[in-house]
């Protein structure tokens, strides 16, 4: 089916940008590489006295400074959410309001998470069923505080008539895999085990997660059978990437849109090198589940994704392993629209039916 109507200058936008940061790396890379580039010899810094006086007063401290990478990602950050403020008004759909709660929740040997819960409206204390939600955002931006994240999670949750369970997990490359995942363990198990406290139905859990997000949602269905074994009604799926390797991505859905494969490829290795401290992470089944030994008796799965999308081949290829495996899977591929469809409910009739299609899998839980 032909690319919607509304991606045509949204496309335009995305070829520009992912030429000009290819650009940007040839540039910087010939930089490093000539000798006589301006600032190529870095002065010895001059040697510091230790203060041997213990009565003289500490000297002031102040945080050091952003190296020239982690002031780039700030900026991409600070963009990104810029970005996605504008959509919500332009494009998306206003959250209603709920009840919030926060959590922090410990992670032994990670950095604790935070976790919010937004609680449908009840009669009385009945407890209602809960999903564990993981934002999407390549692993290294996005977050629960994002709008347009904010304003579906607030939709679904009223839709769905379901607590949404939002995981704050910590964004790399700052904090590598497995962190994010152990976040999402200790969230899931927190979940189970504070159920009653927060008026969640222990018995009708599920995990909900896009993009980068469903692979720390499909990775969490793994740890959980691997360790405690908790009962989980569903996972919902959002356009996954579920191979890290590379070795299902879909390069047709970009030769349609006239993107050059390398552009393609070096995107994914891009987020692949931020996220994994190794390249041989990528093999372990907790940052690619489809690499899983054994997806036997993991939760039931409703996976959506994108015609003009390369990970299309992850969504495929991880509802084909499933159903190998026994378990109750399909995949739904939205013809016309691209990765990040999800988003543009105010304005495209294809994403407010993928919410209808989510509402109605989360609804699953009330069974």
């Amino acid at each position: 089916m032909p690319l919607d109507p509304f991606f045509e200058e949204r496309l335009r936008v995305h070829r520009k940008y992912m030429f000009d940061q290819a650009m940007s790396t040839v540039r910087t890379r010939i930089t490093a590489l000539w000798p006589f580039a301006r600032g190529s010899v870095v002065p010895a810094a001059a040697p510091v006295e230790a203060n041997t006086d213990a009565s003289a007063k500490p000297a002031n401290r102040t945080k050091p400074a952003l190296g020239p990478h982690a002031r780039a990602r700030a900026r991409h950050r600070r963009a990104a959410l810029a970005w996605d403020r504008t959509e919500l008004s332009t494009v998306g759909t206003p959250g209603p309001e709920v009840r919030i709660t926060e959590h922090q929740v410990p992670v032994s040997g990670y950095p604790t998470v935070r976790v919010r819960i937004y609680h449908p409206s009840v009669v009385g204390d009945a407890p209602v069923p809960a999903v564990l939600a993981f934002f999407g955002g390549a692993f290294r931006i996005g977050g629960i505080d994002y709008p347009t994240t904010d304003a579906a999670y607030r939709r679904r949750c009223v839709d769905a008539h379901v607590a949404i369970a939002a995981v704050d997990y910590a964004l790399a490359p700052e904090h590598r895999y497995p962190a994010q995942v152990e976040q999402g363990y200790a969230a899931l198990d927190w979940l189970f085990a504070s159920a009653a406290e927060v008026g969640v139905d222990a018995g009708r859990i599920g995990v909900l997660g896009i993009s980068a997000g469903a692979c720390l949602a499909a990775a969490v269905t793994l740890v959980n059978k691997d360790r405690a074994g908790h009962r989980l009604g569903v996972q919902v799926l959002e356009v996954p990437v579920v191979d890290l390797t590379g070795a299902h991505m879909d390069l047709g859905a970009m030769r349609a849109l006239h993107i050059p494969r390398f552009l393609t490829t070096r995107e994914l290795r891009s987020v692949a090198r931020t996220y994994l401290a190794r390249p041989s992470d990528a093999r372990e089944a907790y940052a690619s589940p489809l690499r899983a030994a054994s997806h036997e008796g993991l939760p039931p799965a409703v996976i959506l994704t994108a015609e003009y999308d390369p990970l299309r081949g992850d969504g495929d290829a991880y509802g084909a392993a499933l159903r190998r495996a026994g378990v109750d899977a399909s995949v739904v591929r939205y013809q016309g629209v691209t990765h990040d469809t999800a988003i543009f409910t105010g304005a495209l009739p294809a994403a407010r039916r993928w919410h209808d299609d989510v509402v109605t899998a989360l609804r699953r839980l009330h069974a």
